[in-house]
């Protein structure tokens, strides 16, 4: 009897009977990105009076002003304004947050491959299941399940005015300082799909677009030589909305009130990828990009095949 017991217990501690090992979920797209405003009313005239936007919940001090800021783009996505200046040596872009089908799953996939997560999945403030890691750059990296009794499921089809400029982000960008170590995090580990790759002069690599393993949402790396100081990132640290007709658009910026305010040129141009766009910067300077979802010709730009930056 003890021989068979030992004969079991070793043939239990084979490969032959390990534990299948934890499976990504689903990465449905971009739930969100955050950014630190310096002034809560101005970036909220920005995003209200000129964009369109409103606000879908927000979260208060005990003193009763305003902590965090929701601007909804639509019932699954949005913009996070934190009302805090950023923390020294850091960018205006606080983090960038995906919707993944399983939360807990998700936290055990990624344990399972050696990146440092908490020891379990906690509920926001919101009401939706989320946690949150670092990607190789440093940037702050949030997976959210969405909950039927969280903040989206509660505003469903409320807070959407038709003044809006555009409704649903179409890409995020963030600083990228060795495009091998993102790849393989986005990549290999995320399941994300590089599917485009431009260069601004066409002797070393600019961006790398990745978009998500299960939706249509994507990321943008963006490339550099050397970190730009921390007033300068808001160019590259970027949310991209999509908009129909690029025209109309600054057409129905222009004619708004609070474009008087705002008082930049709206500097319509095709992109290297092909596709028409304007930028605009909120008054921190975090670059809001209004970007036609087709090429210009109708035909499709072929990426670039310059090497990355040292």
């Amino acid at each position: 009897m003890k021989k068979f017991l030992t004969l079991a217990a070793l043939l239990l501690s084979t490969p032959l009977f390990a534990q299948t090992p934890p499976q990504r979920p689903n990465i449905l797209g971009i739930s969100h990105a955050g950014f630190f405003v310096s002034s809560l009313p101005a970036a909220l005239d920005f995003w209200h009076g000129l964009l369109g936007y409103d606000d879908a919940y927000d979260l208060k001090n005990p003193d009763g002003t305003v902590s965090i800021a929701f601007i909804k783009i639509n019932d699954h996505q949005h913009i996070e304004l934190f009302n805090q200046k950023p923390p020294a040596g850091s960018g205006y872009l606080s983090h960038i947050a995906f919707i993944v089908s399983n939360a807990e799953q998700m936290r055990l996939y990624l344990a399972s491959r050696g990146i440092p997560v908490d020891s379990k999945v906690g509920k926001g403030r919101t009401g939706e299941r989320n946690f949150e890691i670092k990607d190789p750059d440093g940037t702050l990296v949030e997976f959210v399940e969405p909950q039927p009794d969280g903040m989206e499921a509660k505003n469903a089809g409320k807070f959407l005015p038709a003044a809006r400029i555009s409704d649903s982000i179409y890409h995020l960008g963030f600083l990228v300082g060795n495009s091998q170590k993102a790849m393989a995090f986005y990549g290999d580990i995320l399941g994300f799909h590089e599917f485009w790759r431009g260069s601004s002069n066409g002797k070393e690599l600019s961006w790398i677009d990745m978009r998500v393993p299960d939706g249509n949402d994507y990321v943008e790396f963006m490339l550099y030589r050397d970190l730009p100081p921390p007033n300068q990132r808001g160019v590259s640290e970027h949310v991209s909305l999509s908009v129909p007709n690029l025209a109309t658009s600054i057409t129905r910026l222009e004619a708004s009130p609070a474009y008087k305010t705002y008082a930049k040129p709206l500097a319509p141009h095709t992109g290297v990828n092909g596709q028409r766009q304007v930028n605009l910067f909120d008054p921190d300077g975090t670059r809001i990009e209004l970007m036609e979802p087709f090429t210009a010709s109708g035909k499709p730009v072929p990426p670039s095949a310059a090497p990355p930056p040292n």
